[in-house]
């Protein structure tokens, strides 16, 4: 049996963390804004879908971050964004044919809360002018706890705010330092009593392992102590150096950066940890307390995958907003202009900012089925999944001598068409994952590594 040195050296590479299928890497202009203004009109009346809408605005640059964000300090750079969201929301109900019925409503950065509490309430009620929010059933935001007043929390609150993400990271000073990104954990503390008097019913807890300066021992004592506030959700993400990507990454001092073999201790024992504390791991690096509904979604085979990672989101339909914004339709995925003036540009013209996408072939939805069941489920049937699709399970043979030699190290299991993770090839599922990706060779270079 190979040693997690072996493993580690065997299947460290570069892989998508699957998201979607195809991967954003595949996307191109050959779809566009035509291309989901179809999508759009073909909305049924009856159709529920979800909304994201992203703020990329930051007080700080944090020198990890992967997002699409800027410090902004100007509160007319802002407002003046705030506008242009609305402006892009009549766009979309324009091209649709009317307000389109949205179930779940997420506000993504960048930071939500720098928007002030007036920019907030001037964004919520023209969302609710021109989509159905009647029928909202979840309405998320991701923030910033150094920079969340009292005042957006009470905004928020009588807004409707019924999940909150806060960015936590690592709460050693001496790991902060070395990403740009102070934080104290009484404020932490008191950002959660205040969402949760502001009747947030849900919290969870953003957490990076891997970052410059931090060992086990930093990853365990800042686990230690937020486990003690009892959010319903952590999300560990391993950090991804992809500084050819994120310039600014080039701030860090990579020789302070752990090798492969600490990052791997790092989340075995963190897993380990939110176990024995009562939290229930979902898929890759979710952990949830069991009353949970993304556990309850876990444990009955109902988790899903989007672009916020991973949900109980069901709706074949994502629209987003914003520059950036990924959007999803029933056989597309189409991606706002990346760049804000540019996104700036087009919706100020009363046109949609689509740049590229990709338009899925029924191959394609039979893949990303396979991918999405053994990312969130941790095993696939392919022969039920292609019985489901229409399709011929031969057509994934292409997988099958990576598939072999995982089964080979111990990491997977094989039979009758069924592949399993085993406990021990529970770190290496972007790996199984990857296996019917029959692109990520040729992408590898704009992904993190596994571990």
């Amino acid at each position: 049996m190979p040693t997690e040195l072996d493993l580690i050296t065997r299947w460290d590479a570069h892989a998508p963390r699957y998201t979607s299928f195809p991967t954003a890497a595949a996307f191109s202009s050959a779809v566009g804004a035509n291309d989901w203004a179809m999508a759009l009109g073909g909305l049924g009346v009856e159709e529920t879908a979800s909304l994201y809408v992203h703020i990329p605005f930051c007080k700080r640059l944090c020198w990890y971050c992967g997002c699409n964000t800027r410090a902004v300090n100007r509160r007319e750079t802002i407002s003046s964004y705030v506008d242009l969201l609305l402006r892009e929301a009549d766009l979309v109900a324009q091209e649709a044919g009317g307000p389109i019925r949205i179930g779940r409503l997420h506000l993504g950065g960048g930071t939500p809360n720098m928007l002030s509490p007036e920019e907030l309430e001037r964004l919520v009620t023209g969302l609710r002018r021109r989509f159905d929010l009647s029928g909202l059933i979840e309405f998320a935001a991701e923030l910033d706890p150094e920079t969340l007043s009292p005042e957006w929390i009470d905004a928020a609150g009588d807004l409707g705010l019924t999940r909150a993400s806060l960015g936590v990271q690592d709460l050693s000073p001496e790991v902060q330092a070395a990403v740009n990104r102070p934080e104290r954990f009484e404020t932490i503390v008191a950002v959660a009593e205040g969402l949760r008097r502001a009747g947030v019913f849900s919290l969870n807890l953003d957490l990076m392992y891997g970052l410059p300066r931090q060992g086990v021992a930093e990853v365990l004592a800042t686990l230690r102590a937020v486990t003690t506030l009892r959010p319903e959700r952590l999300a560990l993400f391993g950090y991804a150096h992809v500084p050819w990507m994120k310039p600014h990454q080039k701030l860090i001092d990579t020789t302070e950066l752990a090798g492969p073999a600490t990052r791997f201790a790092m989340s075995l024992d963190a897993r380990d940890l939110l176990v024995s504390e009562g939290y229930q791991p979902v898929g890759l690096d979710h952990f949830a307390l069991p009353h949970d509904d993304l556990a309850a979604a876990s444990r009955a085979g109902r988790l899903h995958r989007n672009f916020q990672g991973y949900t109980t989101d069901d709706a074949r339909t994502l629209i987003g907003l914003g520059a950036s914004s990924i959007s999803r339709g029933r056989d597309l995925y189409v991606q706002n202009s990346a760049g804000e003036r540019e996104w700036r540009m087009a919706v100020g013209e009363g046109r949609l900012s689509v740049v590229r996408g990709v338009r899925l072939s029924g191959q394609d939805r039979f893949v990303a089925e396979v991918i999405e069941r053994l990312m969130c489920d941790l095993e696939v049937d392919m022969p039920a999944v292609a019985r489901r699709r229409g399709a011929n399970p031969s057509s994934l043979a292409y997988a099958r001598p990576t598939l072999d030699a995982l089964e080979a190290d111990g990491l997977i299991v094989v039979a009758d068409g069924r592949v399993a993770m085993t406990e021990r090839g529970r770190p290496f599922l972007r790996a199984a994952a990857a296996a019917f990706d029959p692109g990520v060779k040729v992408a590898a270079g704009q992904h993190a590594r596994i571990v």
